[in-house]
């Protein structure tokens, strides 16, 4: 058994995720973890399926996607990774206000500062107003209330507001 992760980005229509998840059953892959989301009209997930087919086979199977050149579409072989439990905690970060550059960079910057891994990052710009909602792990020993000081003086310099909650376990 092989693990492939497969990409699919392009211009969003109708039909994709069931066209693309068909064609994968199709060649016996189990669909093991998957990721989508549109961003301003734009198609944009990723796959990792387990099974016996090869990575020619798959992409040969795929690429009647990318016959109208709207879409592209990779695969390639990924090692077995089981992420070990770090015996942390679980947190939601949110981030709000005006646009501007730079606010995830020196937002996420210091969850990487303490160890943090983020394990889902979500934004969105709605007119003038930027929205980031983040899932993060942080390791045992992080000092939570310093961290989210950290974070909040951070988004204050860009003049945003930012949140560093726990998370429950029926959000994620």
């Amino acid at each position: 058994m092989t693990l492939h992760a497969i990409t699919v980005l392009g211009h969003d229509r109708p039909g994709i995720i069931a066209e693309t998840t068909g064609r994968l059953a199709a060649l016996g892959l189990n669909l093991e973890d998957s990721t989508m989301t549109l961003l301003r009209g734009h198609f944009a997930m990723m796959l990792i399926c387990a099974g016996d087919a090869s990575q020619g086979e798959i992409a040969a199977e795929l690429a009647p996607l990318e016959a109208d050149g709207t879409l592209t579409v990779t695969v390639r072989e990924v090692p077995e990774e089981r992420a070990a439990s770090a015996g942390g905690s679980s947190w939601v970060l949110t981030v709000h206000g005006g646009d501007r550059p730079g606010i995830v960079s020196s937002v996420v910057s210091r969850v990487a500062e303490v160890g943090g891994n983020i394990t889902d990052l979500t934004t969105r710009l709605a007119g003038e107003l930027y929205l980031l909602v983040a899932e993060i792990d942080l390791p045992a020993d992080v000092d939570a209330a310093a961290l989210e000081g950290s974070i909040r003086a951070a988004a204050a310099e860009l003049g945003v507001g930012a949140t560093l909650r726990p998370a429950e376990a029926d959000e994620l």
